[in-house]
């Protein structure tokens, strides 16, 4: 699979920087520009289309949410996090207006940029899927208020079973159509197969998964595991 590529849009370097460091640390993504203006930013767009932007509001040239209508001209398929301080109440209505992926504001942790950026990517990777839509995977792109879709967990976790784990592990399986075994689950989110048979035997317990046993190339049974539809 080839890595998301991202622009960085903030005026401030060392900001900047911890963007970039943040981003190398999470596999799948790479900084291909850095703009420290609007203006650069958009000339930086005249030569690719990034699937993410993440985007600072103040720029020495133009507010942020601003920048956003001229973003869309160039590069409509780019999708935008706003990482800023911006508290303000026009500022925060005109994003959601604009439909931004995600809103974060600064200071912010390597864990919340990691858990928004990989929401994006599995809105991301279900946007070019091109087979039909089931209603998990449409609650997931558009989630309601009270819905039981793949994005949430159970609300009470026995010890050893992580929240944001678990939500890589219902994620990635609500995305593999064949369903998954735990080494190769494992491997997409990067834990040992262990760890992700322990996640995936306690979401059977909770009835959000079902297994069937399949038959590998050598003959020898494989646990396989789905989500429950």
């Amino acid at each position: 699979m080839n890595d998301i590529e991202v622009l960085v849009i903030e005026d401030d370097v060392r900001v900047a920087d911890v963007h970039c460091r943040f981003l190398e640390k999470i596999e799948g993504y790479k900084v291909i520009a850095r703009a420290n203006t609007g203006e650069e930013a958009l000339d930086w767009l005249q030569s690719f289309s990034p699937q993410l932007i993440l985007l600072d509001v103040f720029l020495p040239d133009i507010l942020g949410v601003d920048l956003i209508d001229k973003i869309k001209e160039v590069s409509p398929t780019s999708s935008i996090i706003l990482i800023t301080a911006a508290t303000e109440a026009h500022i925060v209505q005109k994003a959601y207006r604009k439909n931004v992926t995600d809103y974060i504001l600064k200071p912010f942790t390597f864990e919340q940029l990691k858990e928004s950026i990989e929401k994006f990517r599995y809105k991301h990777l279900l946007l070019k899927n091109n087979e039909n839509f089931t209603q998990e995977k449409i609650q997931y792109l558009w989630p309601k208020a009270g819905s039981s879709g793949p994005q949430e967990t159970p609300l009470l976790l026995p010890k050893g079973i992580d929240p944001t784990t678990m939500n890589h592990v219902i994620n990635h399986l609500s995305l593999m159509e064949n369903g998954s075994t735990a080494e190769l689950l494992g491997k997409n989110i990067g834990v040992s197969r262990s760890t992700a048979r322990r996640y995936l035997e306690f979401l059977v317990t909770q009835k959000q998964v079902y297994t069937e046993l399949t038959y590998g190339t050598v003959g020898r049974p494989e646990r396989r595991y789905f989500i429950s539809q």
